[in-house]
């Protein structure tokens, strides 16, 4: 269950939904049992410098080596770049969660 999170400099109009959609679509297409991205975004009214800065995070697994992680950069960075139609500065990371993560699909109020 990989996360993303856009921020970005509110002086930008950006199509978040497809941004969010095209990471998702993309780290499929590299890992097909990644599951469901769980993305948001967030438009920052006090900034400096246009910007727009992305981070994605997925859990560590034996098959995302240094080779899987830099494909999966390359192709999110291009399709991302090629939402952005703006000037701005562009920052895009993947990471790993660490070893003290839980995840969990809660189904309602605690007892």
């Amino acid at each position: 269950m990989p996360h993303a999170e856009i921020k970005y400099s509110s002086d930008m109009t950006l199509d978040t939904q497809a941004m969010m959609g095209l990471i998702e679509s993309t780290i499929a297409n590299h890992d097909s049992g990644a599951g469901a991205v769980k993305a948001r975004a967030f438009k920052v009214d006090d900034f400096q410098h246009t910007h727009v800065i992305i981070n994605i995070t997925l859990l560590p697994k034996a098959h995302r080596d240094a080779d899987f992680m830099t494909a999966l950069l390359s192709d999110l960075s291009a399709g991302l770049k090629g939402i952005v139609d703006q000037p701005c500065a562009f920052s895009l990371e993947l990471d790993f969660n660490g070893p003290y993560y839980d995840t969990a699909n809660l189904q309602g109020t605690a007892q």
